[in-house]
C-alpha cells in the first residue's frame, strides 16, 4: 500500500485544488488571495459588468503577477542567462582525448 501526502486548497468551504507539494499549494493559495484583493479594484473601474468577467480578469492578473509588476515598473525583467553550447564541451573532451593518445 502506498501513502500519498496531498495538500488541498480550500476556499469558502469548497475544495479548489489538490497538490502533492506544500510549495505548490501555498503558491496557488497566494494567487487566489491576490485575485480576491484585485477584485474590488477592478470592480471600481466599472469596465466589467459581468461577475464572471470580473473574476476572470482578477485571476488573470494574479496569475500574471510577475509580468504586471514588470509592466508597472515595480520590477525589472529577468535577463536571459547565456548558456554555453553543449557541443563545445563535447568537442573539447574529444580534442583532449586525441591529444592524450597522440602523446
Amino acid at each position: 500500500m502506498a501513502v500519498v501526502t496531498q495538500y488541498v486548497v480550500i476556499r469558502d468551504g469548497a475544495e479548489k485544488m489538490t497538490f502533492t507539494s506544500k510549495a505548490e499549494a501555498d503558491a496557488h493559495d497566494k494567487m487566489l488571495d491576490m485575485a480576491e484583493a484585485l477584485t474590488p479594484l477592478i470592480e471600481s473601474s466599472e469596465l466589467f459588468t459581468d461577475d464572471k468577467q470580473l473574476e476572470d480578469m482578477a485571476m488573470f492578473l494574479a496569475k500574471e503577477r510577475e509580468n504586471v509588476l514588470i509592466a508597472l515598473g515595480a520590477k525589472k525583467p529577468k535577463k536571459p542567462k547565456a548558456e554555453k553550447a553543449p557541443t563545445e564541451k563535447a568537442d573539447n573532451k574529444a580534442e583532449s582525448k586525441e591529444s592524450t593518445k597522440a602523446a
